[in-house]
């Protein structure tokens, strides 16, 4: 079969971008024809903010390109990572004009919260969740600290849900973990058309010794990330055990200074993805110290599970769902370095405790998290966006055709039944 894939990559590269070549490389390894179309935010340099604001709402050029391209290369769905904010929501009316089915998964919450996270002043916030018009963020400056920006993202959910874009133009929403599908129904999705299927790691190399006795944590040096509770608890360790660091940030000065002041700190940067799956691999333990939601599902988590690593992670969103306390790691709350340094202690301080919770970590990767049955759950919503699409154009066929009496529902079904799948 033949698929278009889309996708926006933003400036910072992100676990996004490495969702959608993955999902690329697994269709083209099952045989299967994969169109790409995608745009990058670098182009947004130089563009007044009218002129953004217009594009984000609606881009008469990707609408234009992508309905093109539909009705030349003939895909029988489109399957978007990110429309936001180049692509936008035109991408699925110009799939839809042409007939193809559309999925668009739901790596973060920007389509129920203008910044994405659903964190204001470092604490989880939902004000927005819900509201028709996500006034708060406006009030807020959410988006990027500007009340402008905020203005024209608000203003682009609230258009989009007053046309009935997400409940009428997009056939299955993919949200990555039950957490995200309950916050999405809860703002207002239909709850029919959303769908649960989790990222995976393509490249299994098998489980990691874990032999290197250290803690890593890896991602944006940010706030959101809780780079500062993390600091905040190796201050209170004293050393006992050895931290890697992996990314890069706006707090990354923070990290050079913690990482000066004490020899148990190592900041690594940014690092290739073969050596940082190596690294996770040896470590004792992955660090997820977020104060905010984490996106939808954080694509670390199952890394590290990939390599039979334990995970010590806030009891918040996805990753309270994804750590099993005792099982596969442990939990903390929120902002509490006290309780992040206690729960590594204690971690540490029973080796067989932690050999068993890593036989656990590999076991769950291979249950829920692998290559092989990530294909067939993205097969299966494929195959109920087609049928979900096929059945719309049929229902509008017999509109068409044959007009019916509103209470005629066997001749409505007989003519959905008559018309083929696509």
């Amino acid at each position: 079969m033949k698929f278009l894939l889309v996708h926006n990559y933003y400036q910072n590269p992100g676990g996004e971008d490495q969702v959608f070549s993955d999902e690329c490389a697994l269709l083209e390894a099952h045989g299967h024809d994969v169109i790409r179309y995608t745009v990058h935010n670098d182009s947004m340099n130089g563009m007044g903010s009218f002129e953004m604001a217009r594009r984000t709402l609606w881009n008469p050029r990707s609408y234009a390109e992508l309905r093109a391209l539909v009705r030349r290369e003939r895909p029988v769905l489109m399957h978007c990572a990110n429309t936001f904010p180049l692509v936008s929501p035109a991408a699925y009316y110009a799939a839809h004009a042409e007939g193809a089915a559309v999925v668009q998964t739901l790596h973060n919450y920007r389509l129920l919260c203008p910044n994405a996270l659903f964190l204001r002043d470092g604490r989880v916030c939902e004000d927005c969740l819900g509201k028709f018009v996500p006034w708060p963020a406006i009030q807020h400056g959410c988006y990027r600290g500007s009340r402008s920006a905020s203005t024209a993202v608000a203003g682009l959910l609230a258009a989009h849900r007053a046309i009935g874009t997400w409940r009428h133009q997009v056939d299955r929403f993919i949200a990555l973990s039950d957490f995200a599908r309950r916050k999405f129904i809860a703002g207002g999705f239909p709850a029919e058309r959303l769908v649960v299927k989790s990222n995976f790691v393509s490249t299994d190399t098998g489980p990691g010794p874990g032999r290197g006795g250290y803690a890593v944590c890896i991602g944006r040096l940010s706030e959101e990330k809780g780079i500062q509770t993390l600091l905040a608890a190796w201050a209170r360790m004293k050393s006992l055990v050895p931290l890697k660091i992996i990314g890069d940030g706006p707090l990354a000065e923070q990290v050079r200074a913690a990482a000066a002041q004490d020899s148990a700190i190592e900041w690594l940067g940014q690092r290739p993805f073969d050596e940082v799956q190596t690294i996770i691999g040896d470590a004792a333990c992955l660090i997820a110290p977020s104060v905010c939601y984490e996106g939808a599902l954080p694509r670390t988590i199952i890394e590290a599970f990939c390599q039979g690593t334990p995970v010590v992670a806030s009891s918040l969103g996805a990753m309270a769902e994804l750590v099993e306390p005792g099982h596969t790691g442990w939990l903390f709350e929120p902002g509490n370095s006290t309780a992040l340094a206690e729960a590594v202690t204690d971690l540490l301080s029973r080796p067989d405790r932690l050999a068993v919770m890593r036989a656990r970590a590999r076991a769950e990767f291979e249950s829920r998290y692998t290559a092989r049955d990530n294909y067939q759950r993205l097969m299966t919503i494929y195959a109920d966006a087609l049928r979900a699409r096929n059945n719309h154009a049929a229902a509008e066929a017999c509109a068409i055709q044959q007009p019916l009496p509103r209470t005629d529902a066997a001749a409505t079904t007989s003519c959905l039944h008559a018309v083929p799948e696509r």
